[in-house]
């Protein structure tokens, strides 16, 4: 995608340091740009765990970038050690699934090449690929998205689609396209009129911040919500359809996602209004079958929800909300029911959310 005309994604190589990788610094956007520079694993897993870099497509990406660093400096090249990094960076964050499956491609690529030469090349090569195939599997995303913007908008001639999304499974958290934003981007540039429902997603407001932030440099037309206003939209017909990301998603249809997709689900159930959900065949886990009991949910930093981070003055300030003596609690995810989600949206098509709808699109994962 691009930033101000020029091309960029959330993760590249260093072109000019074979041993560093670059990343946006997403935590300081929409009110600053910065890019920060990775050199060891240790640097690798404060980005992941401190939302440096988020989204599950790109803390794969990152993951497996780690593991290339790790190549650089585990102890002369001891497997033992690369194990240790690839444990270390697996744990980093525990409900996206697609960090366990770079981290894993990549040290079950390396561990049995004897050069530590030889490992540094292949984890660097394997890293760079695996970013690109995720870019590509969200082109592919939001070429099958966009039939769904197409049917709805042929239904109402004139009409702009409106779309509603949950948190930011854009570019910044995908490497590129995004997989909620694919169709979306899709669809504008096929010359679709759509105009999406951005929720700002507390408490980290990656939706008002990230999502709001890719739309308007695409030239998306947009509108942020609060979190609680989508089921008054969608109960007064101003919403026409909901597309999420994940982060983890069961092979028979639970989805983890940013905390509160639920909530849309339900409403979106109660209204008559397809959810659908986007996401690359490395987000399914294909070893879990109950998504409500079994999929890890991350509890982070309950200042997260206590501070609110914004531009004062010129400056980017963080103020507290409630008393400062009042507990708060910070769950990262929910689990959306396979029963709640119309369908899947995936790089090789658009499936019901079931284990025989999965399994008609990936059965040689079964």
């Amino acid at each position: 995608m691009k930033v101000n005309n020029k091309d960029m994604r959330p993760i590249w190589a260093d072109p000019e340091d074979t041993s560093a990788v670059c990343v946006i610094d997403q935590r300081l956007l929409p009110h600053e740009f910065k890019v920060l520079t990775l050199k060891t694993v240790d640097e690798t897993i404060y980005a992941i765990k401190e939302m440096v870099v988020r989204g599950a497509p790109l803390i794969g990406a990152t993951g497996a970038y780690g593991v290339f660093l790790s190549t650089l400096t585990s102890g002369q090249g001891s497997v033992a050690d690369l194990d240790t990094d690839c444990r270390k960076l697996k744990d980093a964050r525990p409900t996206a699934v697609n960090l366990a499956w770079a981290v894993d491609r990549v040290f079950d690529a390396v561990k049995n090449l004897e050069e530590p030469e030889a490992r540094i090349r292949e984890a660097r090569r394997l890293a760079a690929e695996i970013t690109d195939e995720e870019a590509e599997n969200c082109r592919k995303i939001g070429e099958f998205g966009l039939s769904i913007i197409r049917d709805i908008h042929k239904k109402n001639p004139g009409k702009p689609v409106n779309i509603l999304t949950h948190c930011n499974a854009g570019w910044l958290a995908c490497v590129d396209y995004g997989t909620a934003t694919a169709p979306m981007y899709a669809a504008h540039d096929a010359g679709i009129p759509i105009h999406v429902w951005v929720d700002e997603t507390r408490p980290l407001n990656q939706g008002a911040r990230l999502t709001a932030w890719e739309l308007g440099k695409h030239g998306v037309k947009h509108t942020v919500i609060t979190d609680n206003a989508g089921g008054h939209l969608m109960q007064h017909g101003m919403v026409d359809l909901v597309i999420t990301g994940t982060d983890r998603t069961t092979y028979t249809g639970d989805v983890a996602n940013k905390i509160g997709t639920y909530l849309k689900a339900l409403a979106a159930r109660d209204n008559g209004i397809p959810f659908y959900v986007a996401l690359p065949s490395s987000t399914f886990d294909w070893t879990m079958k109950n998504g409500v009991t079994d999929i890890p949910i991350e509890v982070r930093n309950p200042d997260e929800v206590s501070r609110v981070q914004g531009l004062f003055n010129g400056d980017i300030v963080s103020v507290l909300l409630p008393p400062s003596d009042s507990p708060c609690a910070n769950y990262a995810f929910d689990v959306t029911p396979a029963r709640l989600v119309t369908g899947f949206i995936t790089e090789r098509g658009v499936c019901a959310a079931s284990e025989d709808g999965v399994m008609g699109l990936f059965p040689e994962r079964f």
